[in-house]
């Protein structure tokens, strides 16, 4: 909105300065005129310091090169946005055009040189050359001043035409010439404060605009201190959790387990003498009570991080694994590693290993496989890992505690498992990795 003003106020600046222009220039010549045709040119040239030498001829060139200062006007509009070069260019006619014609018009009136100043202050772009025009603007005017030039120059004036009039009709004309170029004073002054009021709102704009970013700002550290904080609570609270399931589970199976065992003890306590052979038999159930409820422990235990990886490096934890598997069992155990180098963080070689060992488990216990083949490879930003045996499979697979616990480990790390029976037993794991600088 503030452009438009600023637009409207500098067209009205030019129409004023067009009819300051051709009003000079149309008295003049037609003030000539009339003296030729009253026949007293030689009282009134006898008064005259200079004479213009074609004055028809000067409002011909005045029209033309007002027309030519107009067609510049509307190409500044027309580059004003992202064409300095241009810009600039037009900025350079324009100053050119208005200074030819003051020239025309025997520096008779000069305030073209207010509308080159804001059309520089309006268009020019960077400061040097804005501020270049300016001053050669601001300089012209004060040195185009018709009365300091007529010091050393013999110079007509438009004075000394408004004298051929009568009294009355030269109080008119001064009256109007003199308008004129208060009027486009007036029009600058105009132009000058609007163009105050808008660097003043683009000023306020800015600051608001800091003090909006400023807020954010502190929106954004309070948001990320909460953030901090809520991490930290999640993870206690995670922490807390996993330590009160295992807490759980151990205290159930253990407290089940020791209460069989004390009942089944107490009845063999009373049956030992009476009944023996009885007796051996509830032992033997109790051994397996005992031995059973050491494999739940065992496997609550195992939730935590393995004794292996605490030691040693994945791939040697995992090939640990396998030859200690391989010693106590008949089973072939083949392990395809298809990625340069097995480091990755803490919960993804967790569950990288704890898939794989749950896996030879079940291909053992449940599968009676003799042959295995483990491949690791990496697909984009995934890990595959392949687990195929040649056990009797099953009919339908059956979510119990080890495919169970594998599909938990995997969908904490945002990954996918699946599980086929069509040759063998096979587990299919894909694991989101953070790759880190050794895989770029």
């Amino acid at each position: 909105m503030q452009n438009v003003k600023l637009r409207d106020v500098r067209i009205i600046m030019m129409a004023v300065n067009f009819i300051a222009v051709l009003f000079v220039s149309v008295f003049i010549a037609a003030t000539t005129d009339w003296i030729c045709y009253r026949y007293e040119a030689r009282d009134f040239l006898d008064t005259l310091h200079a004479l213009p030498v074609q004055p028809r001829m000067n409002v011909v060139i005045v029209l033309v090169l007002y027309l030519f200062l107009t067609g510049v006007f509307i190409a500044q509009e027309k580059f004003r946005e992202n064409q300095t070069g241009k810009i600039y260019i037009s900025l350079v006619l324009e100053f050119v055009i208005s200074t030819v014609i003051v020239v025309v018009i025997n520096f008779n009136y000069n305030g073209l040189f207010f509308l080159v100043f804001t059309g520089a202050i309006y268009y020019a772009k960077g400061d040097r050359g804005k501020y270049l025009v300016i001053c050669l603007a601001l300089i012209s005017f004060l040195l185009t001043d018709s009365k300091l030039l007529s010091i050393n120059y013999n110079l007509y004036s438009i004075n000394d035409y408004f004298s051929f009039y009568d009294a009355t009709i030269q109080q008119y004309l001064v009256g109007a010439y003199n308008l004129l170029i208060s009027l486009n004073i007036i029009l600058f002054i105009i132009y000058c404060i609007l163009m105050i009021q808008q660097q003043r709102g683009t000023i306020d704009e800015v600051n608001m605009l800091y003090e909006e970013i400023r807020k954010t700002n502190e929106d954004l550290e309070n948001a990320n201190s909460q953030l901090k904080e809520y991490a930290k609570i999640t993870e206690r609270m995670g922490e807390t959790r996993e330590r009160n399931r295992l807490a759980r589970e151990i205290h159930d199976t253990l407290g089940h387990t020791l209460t069989g065992i004390s009942v089944g003890i107490d009845a063999c306590i009373a049956t030992v003498e009476m009944a023996p052979a009885e007796t051996k038999a509830h032992l033997e159930r109790i051994s397996d009570v005992a031995r059973n409820g050491l494999l739940d422990i065992r496997r609550s235990v195992n939730e935590l991080k393995p004794d292996a990886l605490e030691r040693l490096s994945l791939e040697s934890a995992i090939t640990k694994m396998i030859t200690d598997m391989k010693s106590i069992t008949d089973m072939q155990i083949f392990f395809d590693c298809r990625i340069r180098q097995l480091k990755f963080d803490e919960d993804e070689e967790s569950a990288i290993y704890r898939v794989i060992q749950e896996s030879l488990t079940n291909a053992m216990r449940h599968g009676k496989a003799s042959r295995v083949r483990i491949v690791m490879e990496r697909q984009e930003d995934m890990v595959v890992l392949t687990i195929n045996d040649n056990g009797i499979g099953c009919s339908e697979i059956k979510k119990g505690f080890g495919t169970q616990h594998i599909m938990e480990r995997i969908g904490m790390l945002n990954g996918t498992v699946e599980f086929r029976s069509d040759n063998g037993f096979s587990v299919i794991a894909r694991i989101p990795i953070r790759w880190g600088e050794g895989y770029d």
